[in-house]
């Protein structure tokens, strides 16, 4: 996954939040057929240790289930209803990752694959340590998730297809040492660096101390700066969760590589891509 020569790369939010109830088969499906280069998904850890695709720590936001995910096994995940965009209960099912690789290993299309932690919010924060550079604080994580993404991306054949997510440094920097060349992204919030005290640009630097290959930001992080350092440290840089045509464009001329959106329909007709 070299970084882009011509144009962004299309990504699919949850496989395309806004069009099909997310982190959905039929979302993924939908999104592949459309034409998108990657699809985006989020991975929690289950009771009896599988992967759940889902966003929230609990079932209650995105299904009819209850609770928290890690309390509830695969069989159990497996008869929660997803809602759709607009709330209402649909047929589609919450989905383990081996249901999502299983559906992806045939096309062509890319992965992006946030690993989630147990607690709400996004698993670390940052400060400006007394030497002046910035110091993250992680919070909780599964246990061994990390090995068991891999090991699952490694089993469906797709690790040279994926790209391994997260907000926590800490969960970066495990995948790293266990496989050292698997490609992956640094998360970062807007607040994360308000609350820091830093330029945009610095998160760029904070991917490259995770030993990240890739730097994935919140769209109104980027900027020419961010752009300019992301290209001479080498990273690939993603922005997120763009939904709305004019920032799709600011971004595409700014020479992101990939843009991330809950509207890859729209996405790809602002690139020039959609049939």
């Amino acid at each position: 996954m070299n970084p882009r020569t011509d144009r962004p790369r299309c990504a699919a939010h949850r496989g395309g939040a806004a069009l099909w109830p997310e982190n959905s088969l039929l979302a993924f499906r939908n999104a592949i057929a459309l034409g998108c280069d990657l699809l985006e998904l989020d991975v929690h850890r289950t009771a009896d240790g599988e992967l759940a695709v889902i966003h929230d720590p609990t079932l209650d936001r995105t299904s009819d289930g209850t609770g928290a995910v890690a309390s509830v096994t695969a069989a159990e995940l497996r008869r929660a209803r997803l809602r759709g965009p607009d709330g209402t209960l649909t047929d589609e099912r919450v989905r383990l990752l081996d249901d999502v690789l299983a559906l992806a290993a045939p096309s062509r299309v890319e992965l992006l694959v946030e690993v989630k932690g147990p607690m709400p919010g996004l698993g670390v924060h940052w400060d400006r340590g007394a030497d002046g550079t910035a110091v993250s604080v992680p919070g909780p994580r599964y246990e061994g998730i990390e090995e068991t993404v891999l090991a699952k991306l490694a089993r469906a054949g797709l690790e040279a297809r994926a790209t391994v997510m997260a907000f926590n440094p800490a969960v970066l920097e495990r995948v790293h040492a266990l496989a050292p060349r698997q490609r992956t992204a640094l998360l970062v919030e807007v607040y994360h660096v308000e609350q820091a005290g830093f330029s945009p640009e610095a998160a760029i630097g904070w991917a490259v101390k995770a030993g990240a290959t890739d730097a994935g930001l919140h769209h109104a992080l980027v900027n020419e700066a961010v752009v300019k350092t992301a290209r001479a440290a080498g990273l690939r840089l993603g922005a997120w969760t763009v939904n709305a045509e004019e920032a799709m464009r600011r971004l595409a001329a700014l020479g992101v590589d990939v843009i991330i959106s809950d509207r890859p329909d729209l996405l790809r007709r602002v690139l020039g891509l959609a049939a």
